[in-house]
């Protein structure tokens, strides 16, 4: 009850009584439908509450009880503004269309849940949860990480390494985070944070399974905010048929599960060119400043939003040409909004906005003076629209027939005549169109769009903010995606825009469009209109059933949490990089910013030992303990100190497939394996040296694969230059044993022939067979005798030719495999 009421305060009561208040014509929002009533309800509340998570995350003031605080007073006063108002307009009573879009919601709420498990590190998804958890426990978006600060100058290197490609100080983290300041340990996310603080909000209202649920969130306003601007535009059938569509398919349905900024986007726009409409359109005041806050919080979500919101500002040009009164109120809120984005781009987040800040670094007087030109002549436009009577014919007439050829052209272009170009137009690029007509929306679908944007030519003037909106948006993405080209993950490109605008096309030219004069014509066409719709709704749910089956990384939080119980408060954990052969590093990020345990990550996999002895020794008097993490290699066995095995552990978690320029084909399985250790002071040298590779070996092994297990042994492959690292050899040691396989190679794959090295110096080579063997080389004595006088652990090279199972034997395997090694030992 606690969850739900600070639920309802956080999201609805603030915007019902905003739009309650008498002020700007009230009884023309009574006059509304009361599920639009309702829905501004929700969006103004969100809107309200996102902008004061970001004011005072700002401010480093941030907490969900003063999120309650500030809310509840927002309300309070809001109510207290219309409560002596001398007459309140009667409501309209809701009707039975109101069912439609609860049907809508509920329907779209049950499907898109339950969402991701994706808290861990390594790609934008995880990089969101965890700022957003981050501003929920930190209350601030810049955060002073003790952490950081406690390294000192001399041991930086070794984990906050400086990126010396940029004159100011910056520095990784972890991915997607980064240290402005090592002093200060501050360290920012380096993703807009409007999208974080509503997972934030999600993060107060009921803790980690709140966060994860906000997407969904985001999936069902974003639906509903689709709805009723198609049902504004093309009428309510239409906009049915379009947002069940969405809601079936594919990737609404995974973009409604995973956190990405998109589906976001896709809810906040289409609310804000609904809101655009009502207040220059309809001419309804009220939502003039409605508008420009929604559009201005864009501003915070995603540096392509620019293109929506010209695209917008054009359309309020043409319609104030056209006569229509652009309000004063819209403007006020997008301006202070663009007015706090420059020092935010700036300072925060200038690795993020680099290339914009580039790009308007490099342009040069002459065409800053243009661009100022340009502004100077929009305002110009909007203040003079209605004396630009000669042009105001010309425009109306024109207008919609130039947007809509100029789209339709470039589409069949695109799709029929587009080719890549070597140097200057990458294939994903030129046949961006086409991947998504094939993959996403279906040629007859596409057909049916382009139809719709004839059709709705003379719908253009009741919102033009849509119909370029749509166009642009169109135009800038499939020009060029500026995105590797994965899917599902390069299809959120579609998401927010062209996805439900194709949708709502295509539903208004099958369905929203009279045709005829005669009844039984109607009668017919409607029949094949619904008929198309409910053929393409049903290949969209058939497309879409492995992913709505489907819960991404299900169940890494639980073995997450049994990590972080084996690390207590005042450990420090030092976990393994990126370039340590496996993804043991992703554990770091939600270990640090969800589960709050004091995390390093080294930035090589061969840290200098040295520098790594004197951090250690300055670490044991400030941590109990130093821990390390570790799954793929690393070297970071010394005599200066000592390791022990604590824990180890294997699990996997379901992922689901990810390919370029393909179709995913479902799920596969992603194996974690990690093996936890205690940093010591230094021990006496063993009687025995021997390694058992693939046990408790992470700080033994370099450059090979991950751990495997075959007939009662453990074993790792090697790749085409692989290290192990044994603690010592005696000077009367002559034999280094390892015992290998080459696990099969086909014929086709060149022999596994192994050159064994100990530092520079060959000690020579073995051609390995099928079937664990033990094969030894000799070490001569002069070698032997430095690496005893140095105490150190030494360093054994493998080379092998290496072999694809992908490429020889058509598998899914795509590994360079070298030899399975099983055990090494010195004597």
């Amino acid at each position: 009850m606690k969850a739900l009421l600070s639920l309802l305060l956080v999201t609805w009561a603030p915007g019902e009584a905003i739009f309650r208040l008498p002020f700007a014509q009230p009884e023309r929002r009574a006059a509304l439908p009361a599920e639009e009533r309702l829905f501004w309800s929700l969006v103004i509340g969100i809107a309200v509450s996102l902008s004061i998570v970001l004011a005072l995350a700002a401010a480093h003031r941030y907490s969900f009880s003063r999120l309650l605080v500030a809310d509840a007073v927002i309300t309070a006063a809001a109510i207290a503004a219309g409560w002596r108002s001398p007459g309140r307009p009667v409501r309209a009573r809701p009707g039975l269309a109101a069912l439609v879009p609860i049907a809508i919601a509920v329907f779209a709420a049950l499907r898109f849940g339950p969402p991701s498990e994706y808290v861990i590190g390594g790609k934008d998804p995880g990089v969101y949860v965890n700022a957003g958890v981050q501003i929920a426990q930190r209350g601030t978006l810049a955060y002073h990480d003790p952490v950081v600060a406690a390294v000192p100058a001399e041991a930086r290197a070794l984990f906050v390494p400086q990126d010396m490609n940029r004159t100011w100080f910056i520095a990784p983290r972890f991915m997607g985070f980064f240290v402005l300041d090592p002093d200060r340990g501050t360290v920012v996310s380096q993703f807009p944070h409007l999208f974080p603080a509503s997972i934030a909000i999600g993060y107060g209202v009921d803790g980690l399974t709140g966060a994860r649920w906000t997407v969904t969130a985001w999936g069902v306003v974003g639906l509903l905010a689709v709805y009723f601007l198609g049902a504004r535009l093309f009428g309510r059938t239409a906009a049915a048929a379009a947002a069940v569509l969405l809601a079936l398919h594919v990737i609404e349905v995974w973009f409604a599960r995973y956190p990405n900024a998109e589906v976001a986007m896709q809810a906040l726009l289409f609310a804000a060119l609904l809101a655009n409409a009502r207040a220059h359109v309809d001419g309804d005041a009220f939502f003039a400043p409605i508008a420009g806050l929604l559009f201005g919080l864009l501003l915070f979500l995603r540096v392509d939003a620019l293109f929506p919101i010209a695209a917008v500002l054009a359309a309020l040009a043409l319609l104030a040409i056209t006569g229509v009164r652009i309000r004063w109120t819209f403007a006020v809120p997008l301006v202070l909004a663009a007015a706090l984005l420059v020092p935010y781009a700036i300072v925060l987040l200038r690795e993020y906005f680099a290339r914009p800040i580039a790009f308007v670094e490099n342009l040069g007087a002459m065409k800053l003076a243009f661009g100022a030109a340009a502004a100077a002549a929009f305002a110009l436009v909007v203040v003079a629209g209605r004396r630009l009577a000669g042009l105001a014919h010309v425009v109306h007439a024109w207008m919609p027939w130039a947007a809509i050829v100029t789209l339709l052209a470039a589409a069949i272009y695109a799709y029929a005549f587009r080719r890549p170009v070597p140097g200057r137009l990458a294939d994903f690029d030129a046949y961006a169109l086409k991947t998504f007509v094939a993959f996403y929306l279906t040629l007859p679908a596409f057909i049916a769009a382009l139809l719709g944007l004839l059709l709705t030519r003379r719908d253009f003037w009741r919102d033009p903010a849509f119909f370029l909106t749509f166009a642009t948006v169109c135009l800038f993405t499939f020009y060029k995606t500026r995105i590797v080209p994965e899917h599902f993950w390069a299809a959120r490109r579609f998401v927010a825009v062209i996805l439900p605008g194709a949708l709502l096309l295509l539903s208004a030219a099958a369905i929203g469009m009279p045709r005829g004069r005669g009844r039984v014509t109607r009668i017919v066409s409607v029949a094949i209109g619904l008929t198309f719709i409910g053929v393409l709704a049903a290949g969209y749910a058939r497309a879409a059933k492995p992913v709505a089956a489907h819960i991404e990384y299900d169940g890494v939080i639980g073995h997450l949490e049994q990590l972080a119980g084996r690390v207590g408060d005042d450990d420090l954990l030092i976990v393994e990089s990126r370039d340590a052969g496996s993804d043991v590093h992703v554990l770091g990020l939600p270990l640090a910013y969800i589960y709050a345990r004091n995390v390093l990550v080294l930035s090589t996999a061969t840290p200098d030992k040295a520098a790594f002895a004197a951090f250690l020794d300055q670490m044991r008097a400030r941590y109990r303990r130093v821990l390390f993490l570790g799954g793929g290699g690393t070297d970071l066995l010394s005599a200066r100190w000592s390791v022990t095995p604590i824990a180890s552990e294997r699990f996997g978690v379901p992922e689901y497939e990810s390919v370029k320029n393909a179709y995913p084909r479902g799920p596969n399985r992603k194996d974690f394996e990690y093996s936890l250790y205690e940093f010591g002071p230094p021990q006496g040298v063993p009687a025995d040296t021997t390694l058992d590779v693939g046990v408790n070996d992470d700080l033994n092994v370099m450059r090979f694969h991950a751990k495997e297990t075959t007939e009662g042994r453990t074993f790792r492959w090697s790749q085409r230059q692989s290290f192990l690292i044994v603690d010592h050899v005696r000077a009367s040691d002559r034999t280094l044993a390892l015992w290998l396989s080459d696990g099969g190679r086909p014929p086709a794959a060149p022999p596994a022939v192994v050159q064994i090295l100990i530092g520079a110096r060959a000690l020579g080579s073995v051609t390995v067979v099928n079937g664990f063997r033990e094969y030894d080389v000799d070490i001569p004595s002069d070698l032997a005798a430095a690496a005893a006088a140095s105490g150190e652990p030494v360093r054994i090279t493998l080379r092998t030719d290496t072999w694809n199972p992908s490429r020889v034997l058509g598998t899914n395997d795509p590994r360079e495999l070298g030899v399975m090694v099983d055990r090494v030992a010195v004597r």
